[in-house]
């Protein structure tokens, strides 16, 4: 069964809602998800576009979506200069605790982006853009490609216990990443003869938030009230990793997501393979390490200048003199 558009009106009429195709060959840029590492995914898109490949294609599940989202919309550049401002005390401030629904609500971090970047709607792109979600009550799989961007974006970004669903277009909406995690088969829908997909579950993630990073976030809560270090203090219960014979909540949701989704995207590859697999070196970064956007775009370099040759094989690019 073919997963179905947001509009329900069959890829007929996504086809006449998109953008158009350019001439061959089109080269489609799957994003997938990873939470943290989906830094990666801007240094991926940055060392692309200094290789002189823009792909016309763009399809993101989860932080992919998120990436892919700002890039179509023309600021990747503002993305990549904000994220490496970003430490422990600022990621903190951005997470709306709720315990309703997923540990956060995530409205402060995606009011940030609609307030920063630009939210146009998805048929007045330059590029042709998906974003994959997971509908929660049918288990479907849901191609976005109509609507404001952003708003499309935040669909795909319900991680389960970490970020609450998402209600769009009266569905609610869970992480993409639980049906698609490296959408190869939504690039090719969408016209792409090339595909390059970012897969950023290979190395499995072993902890949520880095023992450092928790270290640092303490530092800050000291600053704060008796009643406001409760309850950092609470959060730091659930945040902070277990061990072999005690894993914490979220040592539990971590894991069982990471697997899931590694397993999937081993699956949903063999049976759609990219002619391009860049797998970013990001083996001991957290699941919440949003603080470490460098390492995270330098890792998304390497990891296509590694593959240059081939890349540049396939979109027929030559090497700059």
């Amino acid at each position: 069964m073919k997963p179905a558009s947001s509009s329900r009106k069959g890829k007929k009429k996504a086809d006449e809602t998109l953008a158009p195709l350019p001439a061959n060959p089109v080269v489609g840029l799957a994003l997938g998800s990873g939470s943290a590492r989906g830094w990666a995914h801007i240094g991926v898109i940055l060392e692309l576009e200094e290789m002189g490949i823009h792909p016309q294609v763009v399809a993101g599940t989860s932080v992919g979506a998120l990436v892919g989202a700002i890039y179509v919309s023309g600021e990747i550049k503002k993305l990549a200069d904000w994220v490496q401002t970003l430490n422990v005390r600022e990621v903190v401030r951005l997470l709306d605790i709720t315990f309703t629904g997923g540990m956060m609500r995530g409205e402060k971090l995606f009011g940030y982006f609609e307030q920063h970047h630009s939210n146009r709607d998805i048929r007045k792109l330059k590029q042709r853009f998906a974003s994959v979600a997971t509908e929660m009550h049918t288990g479907r799989e849901i191609w976005l490609t109509e609507g404001p961007v952003l708003s499309a974006a935040r669909a795909s970004c319900a991680l389960p216990g970490v970020f609450a669903p998402v209600k769009h277009d009266g569905r609610w909406m869970l992480d993409g990443g639980l049906v698609n995690p490296v959408p190869v088969s939504v690039c090719r829908a969408l016209g792409a003869d090339v595909v390059i997909a970012v897969n950023l579950n290979a190395q499995l993630v072993g902890a949520h938030f880095s023992r450092a990073g928790l270290a640092e976030a303490e530092e800050v809560e000291k600053t704060k009230s008796v009643a406001e270090r409760g309850f950092w203090q609470k959060m730091a219960g659930y945040l902070s990793s277990g061990d072999r014979e005690n894993p914490g909540f979220f040592d539990v949701v971590a894991a069982s997501v990471n697997i899931l989704q590694d397993r999937l995207t081993r699956s949903r590859m063999a049976g759609d393979p990219s002619e391009v697999t860049l797998v970013p070196h990001l083996e001991d970064f957290a699941l919440m390490d949003f603080h470490r956007a460098g390492e995270a775009i330098e890792a998304g370099r390497a990891a296509v200048r590694a593959q240059a040759p081939l890349i540049r094989a396939w979109t027929h690019t030559k090497a700059s003199a």
